[in-house]
């Protein structure tokens, strides 16, 4: 029993395996220690191109660290790399700063995680920090809150134009509850999401997605809908929703994952999706899913895409 993806929904998966490779096979297996993880990935200018920056946090019970990758126009294969160790009895190694260089331009990169807070479970901070990237007196990327102190820190000027994250992927461990927080739309605040489910027990198994505290999602029967897609609105905002959890429910024993993808939709998606939706009676396995759509928001949304990999654990 499968489900069809749309030609936009493919073309996501491919980005997911693109980008995903080079740092997605250490996770996890059943016999290792499990390590939340972090990937989020930034288009920004350096040396007069466009490149990616991954910025990749890891955590397990031994090591928190944080790596930041450049892409290269010279060789794909090999992005210049800044890894930040964030060990919790060096003190020090929570402020610091490196030069590295990607295509003989020179990079800067400034941090400081002293106060940085965190939600639970999640190798990335989400308030109390930063960390910023110069090149040629220019501050390319900056994450986290501490903006004026990078600027009177790097005595660097702002850049023309802004990095956009358009990609990010976390992998979670839990027994029923899986959160994340993701911005659909980079002028707008952060949601909270959080992936509840029950598949145990003598009721049938089910599963629930909220944003900001709000159901959007809930399967019932959910060994039989175990795959599907949604579309719902989180504050105007039309939001597309897989998700597969197969393994949670028929695989052997052991760490199992269930993959959650979300992706904002433009107005040109939401126009191709009703027609390919209304002609074919649309590609759920869920036979009471409800398409909606926005007719009082038409601001494109960013490219931005989560994927979220929900680790069950007994």
């Amino acid at each position: 029993m499968a489900y069809r993806l749309s030609r936009r929904s493919q073309s996501i998966s491919y980005l997911e395996m693109t980008l995903g490779q080079r740092i997605t096979k250490d996770h996890v297996t059943s016999n290792k220690m499990a390590q939340s993880s972090v990937t989020c990935v930034y288009q920004t200018h350096i040396g007069g191109y466009w490149r990616n920056i991954t910025v990749h946090w890891t955590k397990n019970l031994m090591n928190h660290c944080v790596a930041l990758c450049v892409d290269s126009t010279v060789d794909i294969f090999q992005p210049s790399t800044c890894k930040i160790e964030l060990k919790p009895w060096h003190f020090w190694s929570k402020k610091g700063y490196k030069t590295f260089e990607v295509d003989g331009n020179q990079l800067e990169a400034y941090w400081d995680l002293r106060s940085s807070k965190f939600s639970s479970g999640s190798p990335e901070p989400i308030s109390d920090f930063y960390i910023a990237l110069v090149s040629e007196e220019e501050v390319v990327l900056l994450l986290g809150d501490y903006k004026d102190k990078v600027f009177k820190k790097t005595k660097a000027r702002p850049a023309i134009v802004d990095s956009v994250l358009f990609y990010k992927k976390e992998h979670v461990f839990s027994k029923k509850s899986f959160s994340t927080r993701a911005k659909f739309d980079h002028r707008k605040k952060e949601h909270d999401i959080i992936v509840e489910s029950s598949t145990t027990g003598p009721r049938d198994p089910e599963m629930w997605i909220s944003i900001d505290g709000i159901v959007l999602i809930h399967i019932q029967n959910l060994h039989w809908k175990f795959r599907g897609n949604q579309t719902v609105l989180v504050n105007k905002q039309s939001v597309q929703v897989f998700w597969d959890v197969y393994a949670w429910l028929f695989c052997t024993p052991g760490p199992s994952h269930g993959l959650f993808i979300f992706q904002p939709l433009r107005t040109m998606d939401l126009d191709s999706d009703g027609e390919e939706s209304s002609s074919k009676g649309g590609d759920s396995l869920c036979s009471d899913e409800t398409w909606y759509f926005s007719t009082q928001s038409h601001s494109k949304a960013s490219p931005f895409c989560l994927f979220l990999y929900a680790w069950k654990i007994e």
